[in-house]
């Protein structure tokens, strides 16, 4: 299929990592020019040098506001046709290991960001008439993860408001979706891996196979099959899904909703 991808710009946040490089690469190879962001800056630099027609990039974390305006500012006046926001989340910690700070943190690192860019790139899409917005959040919305209460609580806000603003904005061509991914093979799973092991007293290795043990088909998923999804969201061909929370997670998640 022709997502109909080729020269449209996207804006990808946490792009040389896990689901926001495969993501980005997915885009790429449709042809799609990138705005490209992650702490990395040597990384962020080799996928310039690969695609140099196609990608420009932005140094930094996203989630501070100087960092978001070197976006809005390399974007400038041209048409956005959509973004990725994505970024890592907070520590794995129970609940009685938390305290204020790490509350505060947590607000800070999966939520305010995100309001932030979405609320200063609104009125671009809004003035466009046509957006596409995909945020990366966790099958936690659906299904608590054991040890991630931080993250559990903060990407059900996320997921609250993006469904407001979806029913806000869908008159007006600006679709905003969230993905909830379960238990894939990224970085971010080391951490929830070294937890484990440390709580159980057993190697990472074995607290690997216990994730896998409760996903259904038995495995840690791809991140290359998401993006595939995630970019045919960020296509015009998603026109008609929008508020959506959508699960992939090999079966991990055992609701009904």
């Amino acid at each position: 299929m022709d997502l109909q991808l080729r020269d449209r710009l996207f804006f990808v946040s946490g792009a040389t990592s896990g689901f926001g490089q495969s993501t980005a690469e997915v885009l790429l190879g449709e042809g799609a020019r990138l705005i490209i962001n992650a702490r990395g800056e040597d990384k962020l630099r080799g996928m310039q040098a690969r695609h140099p027609e196609q990608v420009r990039y932005v140094a930094g974390d996203i989630t501070t506001e100087s960092v978001i305006d070197q976006v809005l500012a390399m974007i400038g006046e041209e048409r956005l046709e959509g973004m990725l926001v994505n970024a890592g989340g907070p520590p794995a910690k129970s609940f009685l290991e938390t305290d204020l700070a790490d509350w505060d943190d947590a607000y800070a690192r999966v939520l305010r960001w995100k309001v932030q860019i979405t609320n200063r790139l609104l009125p671009k899409f809004r003035g466009q008439g046509y957006g596409r917005i995909v945020y990366i959040e966790s099958v936690s919305v659906k299904q608590p993860i054991e040890n991630l209460v931080l993250s559990n609580a903060m990407r059900l806000a996320v997921i609250g408001f993006v469904k407001t603003l979806s029913q806000e904005v869908a008159h007006e061509g600006i679709t905003l979706n969230a993905l909830a991914p379960g238990y894939h093979a990224t970085p971010a799973m080391e951490r929830l891996f070294a937890k484990k092991a440390s709580l159980l007293g057993i190697e990472p290795a074995q607290a690997r196979r216990e994730f896998e043990s409760e996903i259904r088909s038995g495995q840690l998923g791809d991140p290359d099959d998401l993006a595939s999804l995630a970019a045919w969201l960020l296509s015009p061909h998603a026109r008609y899904v929008t508020g959506q929370t959508i699960v992939v997670d090999g079966g991990l998640a055992k609701g009904t909703l």
